[in-house]
């Protein structure tokens, strides 16, 4: 009996390395190692709006530069696109985030659950306009139910509380380091009604990424907007959402929804289409004005066919805009 108890336990033993050393290739595989010079940009999730779909993780991206991770936005799926990409989540000290909505932030709690069960103790910084303090002081407080039982355990020392930090920011440069420069802008995208709940209390940022070799700019989501204009002036990169207003209407209905909404109802929200989100022709217009080199299109509503590119949205951007537009997928890197 003991003889058989000690080959099943060197059995599992051998079993559990070798599913661990093929975990680690999976993770690998189909990722690149980060680059440790010169700016790099890895869109990791490419779907706009909060109903999950297969192909694309929500809006989240990672801007490499000297080999330093920089999020921005944290969708659903991001945690396991930075690994997909070969990031190290452990590494990654500071995080942005352009707004609120969910489909920038339902990722926000897997991602710090993983830097803290990676036994990170280095301080993390979330950085984003108001509501982000709020947001992240709720995380932290769900992850200290699993970190109380990691701490007894005797696998962690060190409270979430002490590790994450989050800051509600104002415009203007709001980051500096040796390797960025991040200057935010408030756009166009929170436009609310007053007697609404969240009418004065939260706002939309876009952000400008300043490196040695590039500049990139995020638009977030947001309707058309001086200040990102003048934001994106001279941008190697623009980042931006895109909306066909058509196509969401034909989705709404499609989806039975439309039907549902008032005469009143479908007016507004078609009206929040056009005023706080931006179509192809004005991300065109815009990127002219601002002398943008290389514009990427991202935040996808879904369509008909999932198995859609997008490139239609391209084209409409380049009648225009004479420069370089591309679709990105999610885990392009530019």
């Amino acid at each position: 009996m003991q003889k058989l108890s000690s080959f099943l336990f060197t059995t599992l033993i051998s079993m559990s390395i070798a599913a661990l050393a093929s975990e680690s290739g999976a993770q690998n595989s189909g990722g690149t190692t980060p680059p440790k010079t010169g700016t790099h940009l890895i869109t990791l999730g490419t779907r706009g709006g909060p109903g999950p779909t297969v192909g694309r993780a929500q809006s989240s991206n990672v801007l490499i530069v000297n080999g330093a991770s920089y999020v921005v936005d944290a969708g659903e799926g991001v945690t396991r696109r930075l690994t997909r990409a070969g990031i190290a989540i452990r590494d990654i000290d500071n995080i942005f985030i352009t707004h609120p909505h969910s489909d920038h932030t339902g990722g926000l709690g897997g991602l710090l659950s993983t830097e803290y069960d990676s036994n990170r103790t280095k301080p993390v910084n979330i950085y984003g306009p108001p509501g982000t303090d709020a947001s992240v002081k709720a995380l932290v407080q769900f992850l200290a139910v699993s970190a109380d039982i990691r701490i007894s355990e005797g696998m962690r020392t060190v409270p979430p509380g002490k590790i994450f930090f989050s800051h509600d920011t104002g415009v203007g440069v709001i980051y500096e380091d040796a390797n960025v420069k991040v200057t935010a802008v408030e756009n166009s995208h929170s436009n609310f009604q007053p007697g609404t709940p969240a009418y004065g209390r939260y706002k939309s940022f876009s952000y400008r990424f300043e490196t040695a070799d590039r500049v990139v700019v995020f638009s977030g989501d947001t309707g058309p907007s001086a200040a990102l204009a003048d934001l994106a002036k001279g941008a190697d990169l623009l980042v931006t959402e895109v909306i066909a207003v058509d196509e969401w209407k034909e989705q709404q209905v499609r989806t039975g929804r439309w039907q549902s909404m008032t005469p009143e109802q479908q007016a507004r929200a078609l009206r929040r289409q056009v005023e706080e989100h931006i179509t192809p022709e004005e991300i065109g217009r815009m990127a002219t004005r601002a002398g943008v080199k290389t514009v990427v299109l991202t935040h996808f509503l879904p369509a008909t066919n999932p198995k859609d590119g997008y490139e239609r949205l391209g084209e409409q951007v380049n009648k225009h805009f004479s420069g370089k537009v591309l679709v990105a997928k999610d885990l392009m890197e530019f």
